[in-house]
């Protein structure tokens, strides 16, 4: 039989908690599952990855492990006659052979016949997934509604790991923002034995937009104005996720002003209808754009007013300094 390392696999120390052994095996469930993992072996670690978080999450399953010793990983070893007959007389009948048995099929045998010194089976809950969904900036405004076509490892009725294909349609509520998780109770793996069915986590992706930048419930735009439309100032037409609103610049406006749309941001959950509405903010940042070309007359007006004006961007540039000889 070939050892495997289960702890080595989640990246974590024999001691860990049952706390830390459900993080481990969230985070590298996420980094390696096949619908987001770019790894070419990402699916064969998935599956190691689930293989250890199942046998580890259980107390029984983890000490029947615990006593089969510390080995290196490939290592071929033997269960002693003892654990044989502890642990698992069922599978192996109490005898110290375990020739052509692969450990994850022990352990697959050691939850269907209820493992430990009885033969009662319990309950095993099902697995917790993570997928990634992908939506447009104004389905996080609106809400919607995706279809998620999924590939899940899941378990037969005798105990093996097989692969599932699965439709799951989602309702996405309004303001969804980019690393917030939803959780989909029941719609994970099915448990056994009468153990829960495990939680599918969704965690928000949003696609990058032309025009806006976002920053949790917040909104960024570049907010282009000409020359004299900053130094005259203009109300402008901007558009939000709502629609065009007309937004008054000011005389002087500078470049690199932030320009503010109170609650033209996203929704925040919980506080998107009535009078009571929350959203975040949506902000113009001002670009002062020049002509690509100048025609004569409007050359003329440029330099009418640089021969008029006595302003000097430049003046504090002669404070402090000296000048070369």
């Amino acid at each position: 039989m070939k050892y495997k390392d289960y702890y080595s696999i989640l990246g974590i120390e024999r001691t860990a908690s049952d706390d830390e052994i459900k993080k481990a095996y969230r985070k590298l469930a996420r980094k390696y599952h096949p619908d987001v993992s770019k790894d070419p072996e990402g699916e064969a670690k998935f599956k190691d990855v689930a293989e250890a978080y199942q046998t580890l999450k259980d107390a029984d399953k983890r000490s029947a492990y615990d006593r089969l010793g510390s080995h290196r990983a490939g290592e071929d070893f033997q269960p002693s006659r003892d654990w044989g007959q502890e642990f698992n007389s069922q599978f192996n009948d109490g005898k110290s052979s375990f020739e052509g048995v692969d450990l994850s099929d022990l352990f697959a045998s050691f939850a269907r016949h209820g493992g430990g010194r009885s033969n009662a089976s319990f309950p095993v809950a099902g697995e917790d997934f993570d997928v990634a969904a992908g939506i447009s900036l104004e389905d996080a405004y609106r809400g919607t509604q995706v279809d998620l076509n999924l590939s899940v490892p899941t378990h037969d009725a005798q105990g093996q790991v097989r692969r599932e294909a699965r439709t799951v349609q989602v309702r996405i509520p309004k303001g969804a923002t980019e690393g917030q998780r939803l959780r989909l109770r029941g719609q994970g793996g099915k448990g056994h034995n009468g153990g829960r069915d495990g939680d599918l986590y969704l965690n928000i992706k949003l696609h990058p937009h032309p025009l806006y930048r976002v920053d949790g419930f917040d909104l960024y735009i570049d907010l282009p104005l000409t020359p004299w439309e900053a130094a005259l100032g203009a109300t402008i037409e901007v558009p939000t996720l709502a629609g065009v609103v007309n937004l008054k610049v000011a005389a002087a406006t500078t470049s690199g002003q932030q320009l503010r749309l109170t609650k033209r941001g996203l929704p925040k959950p919980g506080h998107t209808e009535g009078k009571d509405a929350q959203a975040g903010d949506l902000f113009a940042i001002v670009k002062i754009v020049m002509p690509p070309t100048l025609d004569d007359g409007e050359k003329a007006l440029f330099k009418q007013l640089a021969e008029g004006s006595t302003f000097d961007p430049r003046s504090h540039f002669n404070r402090g300094t000296t000048h070369a000889n």
